[in-house]
């Protein structure tokens, strides 16, 4: 991140302790340039990540942040994160930039805030950091682009984005683009080398098969462990209905879109874990949707496009949960409903 004149400049940080500086040749920049999204191209508010890269605590927040502008995309934010810290929410450069996003005091003033609702504002807080980061990131594209379209800066957006973050909004338009100090350069290169690590294969959509409603959430024969209804809750212990199916699978089974849909809901509740909600219209003049639960990792955001078949996230055993599954459910109108038959399974 910046690091002197207001939030720009060179720095190295500390990571576990020990002192790394990223700098590399000027050149590595050119292999990278123009690869993965930037400028216009960014689908930051419909943008996902690649199962597993990041840690799931914070995968709503990077997924978030990554929603807030089309330049700045969730796997932008991951891969500068690990360029400004290496994921070490402690970290500390020697000029005084802390946390995960490695904001200065100066700057944290402005850009800080209490994302979490913990009470308290914190660079050291990984959501407080991680959103502050988005918008920032966001604030300087915007920025950026008013330098573009006054002539007076030339280049992509996310590298220009990404320079003002590292050397301060001021340098890029001195400098008419991407300032040429060694350390900015190196620190575009090497986001931009990262950000295939955390970018999602998107994954073209399937179709329906032949006479049935939705197709099954999981590819693979897996067995139904717990259908629709009545039940003693596994964990609660309370006899009550159990609003959808579980389908036995092991942890990490890619959890897909039973229709093509917009994502109303992508993040963390108590019981159901890591969730998506995918909204799917109306159909005979009701209001569908398709909830998809307890999992391991979440690969959309709210306000995505998905379309049959394709991935919304992880199986796993978040929330309350005893074991690895698909807890997958129907809404009708807002009530939950059998899912079986809308699946073919009955």
């Amino acid at each position: 991140m910046s690091k002197s004149g207001g939030n720009g400049g060179r720095a190295s940080w500390i990571v576990g302790g020990v002192l790394a500086l990223v700098v590399l040749p000027l050149g590595a920049m050119v292999a990278v340039s123009g690869g993965p999204p930037g400028g216009g191209d960014g689908k930051g508010a419909g943008g996902s990540l690649r199962n597993g890269a990041v840690d799931p605590a914070y995968v709503p927040w990077v997924l978030k942040a990554g929603a807030l502008c089309e330049a700045v995309t969730p796997a932008v934010i991951a891969a500068q994160i690990e360029a400004e810290s290496n994921w070490n929410p402690d970290a500390v450069s020697p000029a005084g930039a802390r946390g995960l996003a490695q904001f200065m005091p100066g700057t944290w003033r402005t850009w800080g805030e209490d994302a979490d609702g913990d009470g308290r504002s914190s660079p050291f807080d990984p959501p407080d950091a991680i959103m502050a980061q988005g918008a920032y990131d966001c604030a300087l594209a915007r920025q950026v682009e008013r330098y573009k379209q006054r002539g007076r800066a030339k280049g992509d957006t996310l590298d220009l984005t990404l320079a003002a973050y590292n050397a301060g909004p001021g340098a890029v338009q001195r400098h008419g683009g991407v300032p040429p100090y060694m350390e900015t350069r190196g620190y575009l290169a090497r986001i931009r080398s990262l950000i295939p690590k955390y970018a999602s294969v998107e994954e073209a959509a399937g179709e329906l098969p032949p006479g049935r409603r939705m197709a099954m959430p999981l590819r693979g024969n897996f067995p139904v462990t717990s259908p629709y209804g009545m039940r003693m809750h596994p964990t609660l212990h309370v006899y009550k209905l159990h609003t959808g199916i579980d389908i036995g699978a092991p942890a990490g089974t890619p959890f897909l879109a039973a229709l093509g849909g917009e994502v109303t809901f992508a993040g963390w509740t108590t019981g159901y874990g890591n969730r998506v909600v995918v909204a799917h219209g109306t159909v005979d003049g009701k209001r569908i949707e398709t909830t998809y639960n307890h999992m391991s990792a979440v690969d959309v955001a709210r306000g995505q496009r998905v379309g049959v078949g394709q991935r919304v996230g992880a199986v796993g055993s978040t929330g309350f949960s005893t074991g690895p599954h698909a807890h997958f459910e129907v809404r009708v109108d807002g009530t939950y409903v059998d899912p079986a038959p809308w699946l073919g399974m009955t």
